[in-house]
């Protein structure tokens, strides 16, 4: 079992940055890929960033390349998602993600353990 906390989340300014954490428990972190998804208010949860156990691998939805790095830190159990340049559309709760399994992934059914999510809110 993983158990996965998100923080970062906020209020942002249009233009502005974030940085999101999510820390995962247990011992065999470095096993999982993990990823973000987003939901915004009225919408269904979409893919944002997802990245493989190593860090070597990472991909990213089209509305967000070239803003969002997705990276991670396994000494630490720890999943971060840097976001610049953020507009009202990124309005939305962010959820952390784990599958078991080393390749990264950008479906929702291909993840088995999800946190609790973080708000974030950008102001225009």
């Amino acid at each position: 079992q993983v158990q996965l906390v998100e923080s970062g989340g906020g209020l942002v300014q249009a233009g502005g940055s974030l940085r999101l954490s999510c820390a995962a428990s247990g011992r065999t972190f470095s096993r999982y890929a993990m990823g973000w998804f987003r939901q915004a208010p009225g919408k269904e949860r979409v893919f944002v960033a997802t990245i493989s156990w190593s860090g070597g691998s990472t991909s990213y939805a089209d509305s967000v390349k070239g803003r969002f790095t997705i990276s991670r830190d396994n000494a630490k159990n720890t999943v971060y998602l840097q976001m610049n340049s953020l507009t009202v559309e990124d309005t939305a709760v962010y959820y952390c993600a784990a599958r078991r399994s080393i390749y990264a992934n950008i479906n929702n059914d291909a993840y088995d353990y999800w946190g609790q999510g973080t708000q974030v809110t950008v102001s225009s």
